[in-house]
C-alpha cells in the first residue's frame, strides 16, 4: 500500500473537531491502513476463557492477515500462536475444539507439537537443512498474551505495548464489576453488512434509545413520532447519562441515578410492578443483562414494607445480595459508585464494550469481516457469575445468518441492527461527507476516532 503521510492525508478521512469524515467507514484504501497499523499493533480480546476450559481446547481468532490459535495448555496456563504450520503454512486448526492426546498436528505432512509449541517430530527430519533442522528452528510462533477479566487479549504485532499501561483506564472499573467471574450463558456471532466503527459507535452513546427502542422509553418516543410538536419535550433519559473518556480510546457511561434499577419510575402505579415490568422488558428483548430470575426477585418484594430511610431500589440491592450469598456467588462490589455503573457500559478499545447489570454482562465485540470496509462480524455474548455449586460450560459460538430473524435474535439487537446498515448506506451517498457528533453524549465516539489516528497516522 502506498503510504499518505498524515498531513496530506483525504479530506474523506478527516477527524475533526465535532464530527467524523464519512471516508474513514467506506474507503477501502483506509481500511488497509487500519489493518496495517491498529488491527496489527493493539491490544484486543482474542477470547474469552470460558471457550478453553480444558487442557488441550483451542479457539482460533482471525483478524485481517492474522489467524490466532488460542490454546489452553494447562490450568493455568494459555498461549496463543500463528495459525501456521512453519514447514508450508497450512493452518493448524479452525473454528475451536480440542487437540486428541493434547497434540497439534498438521494435517498435511503431520509435523507434531505441544501444547507449549515445542516440535515433537517432523517427518523426515533428515531432508531438512542438510540435515540440521532443530526443534526451536519450527516451534510455533507465540503471540504475546494477557489474561484479565475473563478475557484471553493478544497483541499480533511486534514489539507489544505494555498491556498494563493498556488496560489501566479501565482496569478497577471492570474488575469491580465482577467480569471476571462471569461465565457463558449464550454467545452469538452473525455478519452485518456495515463498517465495523459504525457498529461500534451504535452502542457507545444512549443517545439513540428513544427512537430505536421505543419500548423502553415511551414518552420519549410518542414525543418523537407523536403530531404534538408545540408541547415540550419529555425527560429523556439520556440526559441523566454521565459520559467519560479516558486514555488509549476506552471510555464508558453510567445510566445516572434515575434507572430503573435504583428503583426510579415515571408513571403512577404500585412501583414494584412498574420496576419489574421495565426490567422485564430487557429480559424479553435481550435475555442478557438482565434475566428472568432478577426481575422474579422484584417481583418477591411486592407487599413487603420499605423500611423508613431505604427505598425499593435498596431493598431490592439487599434481596440480590443476600440471594448471591447463600448461593457463593460472586457478585460485583456492592459500593455506590459499582452500583452506579449498573445499566451503562465500558467501552474498551478498538472493540470492547460491556454492559454490566447485577451480576450480569451483555458484552459486545465486533471486528472487520476480511479487508471489507462494509461488513462486520457482530459478537453479542451473554455472562453471568454462578452458585458455587454450579460448573461452568464451555462457550460455543452460535452463527446466526438473519439479523431480522426474530428466532434468532430477539426485538432489541433486531432493532439495532435495523439501523446499522442503514447508516453504512448513507455514509456512501453524496449528502454525506460527514457526520456531526454531539459535544457530550458522543464524546466517546470522538475519543476513539482520536485514538485511531494515534495508531495510523505517520
Amino acid at each position: 500500500m502506498n503510504k499518505i503521510a498524515s498531513d496530506n492525508w483525504p479530506e474523506s478521512w478527516k477527524t475533526l473537531e465535532h464530527g467524523i469524515r464519512s471516508g474513514r467507514y467506506t474507503d477501502p484504501e483506509f481500511a488497509r491502513l487500519e489493518h496495517e497499523r491498529l488491527w496489527s499493533n493493539t491490544w484486543q480480546a482474542a477470547a474469552r476463557l470460558d471457550e478453553i476450559p480444558e487442557t488441550g481446547d483451542y479457539t482460533v481468532y482471525d483478524i485481517g492477515h492474522h489467524s490466532i490459535m488460542v490454546v489452553r495448555v494447562d490450568e493455568n496456563t494459555v498461549k496463543a500462536y500463528h495459525n501456521a504450520c512453519p514447514h508450508r503454512g497450512t493452518a493448524l486448526a479452525e473454528d475451536a475444539g480440542s487437540f486428541e492426546k493434547c497434540r497439534i498436528i498438521c494435517p498435511f505432512h503431520g509435523w507434531r507439537w505441544d501444547l507449549a509449541g515445542k516440535n515433537q517430530y517432523v517427518l523426515e527430519r533428515q531432508q531438512f537443512r542438510d540435515g540440521n533442522l532443530k526443534d526451536e528452528d519450527v516451534a510455533l510462533k507465540e503471540v504475546p498474551v494477557e489474561i484479565w477479566a475473563g478475557f484471553v487479549f493478544i497483541y499480533p504485532g511486534k514489539n507489544p505495548s505494555s498491556f498494563a499501561d493498556f488496560i489501566a483506564p479501565v482496569k478497577q472499573l471492570t474488575e469491580d464489576l465482577a467480569i471476571g467471574d462471569m461465565h457463558h450463558y449464550w454467545w452469538k456471532s452473525v455478519e452485518v453488512p456495515a463498517n465495523w466503527k459504525v457498529a461500534v459507535e451504535a452502542f457507545l452513546e444512549g443517545y439513540h434509545v428513544p427512537a430505536t427502542h421505543p419500548q423502553l422509553e415511551k414518552e420519549g418516543a410518542d414525543f418523537i413520532f407523536g403530531d404534538d410538536v408545540a408541547t415540550p419535550p419529555p425527560h429523556y433519559s439520556h440526559l441523566d447519562h454521565l459520559y467519560e473518556t479516558f486514555e488509549h480510546g476506552h471510555g464508558r457511561f453510567l445510566g445516572g441515578e434515575k434507572t430503573p434499577m435504583a428503583g426510579h419510575v415515571r408513571v403512577e402505579g404500585d412501583p414494584v410492578d412498574l420496576m419489574a415490568d421495565r426490567l422485564n422488558l430487557l429480559v424479553e428483548g435481550m435475555d442478557a443483562m438482565v434475566l428472568a430470575e432478577d426481575v422474579a426477585l422484584v417481583r418477591s418484594l411486592k407487599g413487603k414494607p420499605i423500611p423508613e430511610g431505604s427505598s425499593l431500589g435498596a431493598e431490592y440491592m439487599k434481596a440480590l445480595y443476600e440471594t448471591a450469598a447463600k448461593q457463593q456467588r460472586p457478585m460485583p462490589k456492592p459500593e455506590p459508585q459499582v452500583l452506579a455503573q449498573w445499566g451503562g457500559e465500558i467501552f474498551i478499545f478498538p472493540n470492547l464494550m460491556i454492559l454490566p447489570q447485577a451480576g450480569n454482562a451483555m458484552i459486545y465485540r465486533v471486528r472487520p469481516n476480511g479487508f471489507d470496509p462494509n461488513s462486520c462480524i457482530f459478537e453479542i455474548y451473554s455472562t453471568k457469575t454462578l452458585p458455587a455449586a454450579e460448573k461452568p460450560k464451555r462457550a460455543e459460538v452460535q452463527k446466526m445468518t438473519d439479523v431480522h430473524d426474530p428466532a434468532q435474535f430477539l426485538q432489541i439487537p433486531r432493532q439495532d441492527f435495523a439501523n446499522i446498515p442503514r447508516i453504512q448506506k448513507g455514509l456512501h451517498t453524496q449528502g454525506a461527507k460527514q457526520i456531526w457528533l454531539a459535544d457530550y453524549y458522543e464524546k466517546i465516539i470522538l475519543n476513539m476516532h482520536q485514538e485511531i489516528d494515534r495508531y495510523i497516522k505517520d
